[in-house]
């Protein structure tokens, strides 16, 4: 599977953009943190969040650090930033450059 398909099927699951977006308002949790950020949208287990987060740290979204006994997770939006230039910046590219074209009519026009 290739890394943009590893992140799309990251994505593609509400529970892991919940822990993504729990580990973008403060980076450096423990699992144990994140577990209780995912109890207020549903109820799983230790092992279901360590499974979700298993899957972000295969798509490279999510990057763990041991702390002594501990595992603290980060985010990592260097995936994410990827696809947006590849899928999002070229479709938006002609928009934009619409507009400034308008823009420099208009001004032609004063």
């Amino acid at each position: 599977m290739s890394d943009d398909d590893l992140v799309f099927k990251a994505l593609a699951d509400p529970t892991r953009r919940a822990l993504l977006d729990a580990l973008f308002e403060q980076d450096g949790r423990s699992q144990s943190e994140l577990e209780e950020v995912v109890q207020e949208h549903t109820e799983m287990t230790r092992f279901g969040v360590a499974k979700h987060l298993r899957l972000l740290e295969e798509a490279n979204l999510v990057l763990p650090r041991k702390e002594g006994r501990s595992k603290r997770h980060f985010l990592n939006a260097v995936p994410i930033q990827a696809i947006h230039e590849r899928w999002i910046d070229k479709y938006t590219a002609a928009r934009a450059s619409a507009l400034l074209d308008l823009k420099r009519a208009l001004e032609d026009e004063s």
